[in-house]
């Protein structure tokens, strides 16, 4: 499974924002400036942590974006679910019931093959890593980012 791009510019996005809480709400244009995307991609990502309430959306002239909750309230896996949706990375189609080696096999079939185990373990681990990392373990780990898109932003809106 890939995630889809705008995953990585949903998580940037969401660390953006803690970063400039202080600010009020950020407008979508200067969030699509600051990452040279266009306005109408960026949206369209926003909107879905909007409606997953991990960012909140203030309408009017000084209306923009934030984060809806703590950056420490805001896990990855969070990110990717509003962005992607429930994704079964490997949805077992039970391949093994098929032709030859399907046939007579009676009750062999009633539990899941080591296969189908191995890869929803495999899902589970990865699950909660993403669970268990937030965004404000993303700010924690980016020595020096916060202040240069600090300033950054203040020369956008100055």
């Amino acid at each position: 499974m890939q995630m889809g791009e705008g995953v990585e510019w949903g998580l940037h996005c969401c660390v953006t924002l803690g970063w400039l809480a202080d600010e009020g709400p950020v407008p979508i244009r200067r969030l699509a400036q600051w990452f040279d995307l266009p306005q109408e991609y960026l949206k369209k990502r926003l909107q879905a942590l909007t409606r997953a309430g991990l960012l909140a959306s203030t309408p009017g002239v000084k209306g923009g974006f934030s984060l809806a909750r703590a950056p420490r309230d805001i896990t990855l896996m969070d990110v990717v679910t509003a962005l992607e949706g429930p994704v079964e990375p490997f949805p077992c189609t039970e391949i093994r019931r098929r032709g030859v080696s399907g046939e007579g096999a009676g009750r062999e079939f009633d539990r899941p093959c080591g296969i189908a185990a191995a890869m929803r373990r495999a899902e589970l681990a990865w699950r909660r890593e993403l669970a268990a990392r937030t965004v404000a373990d993303l700010m924690d780990h980016s020595p020096g980012s916060a202040e240069r898109t600090r300033r950054g932003y203040r020369r956008l809106v100055g």
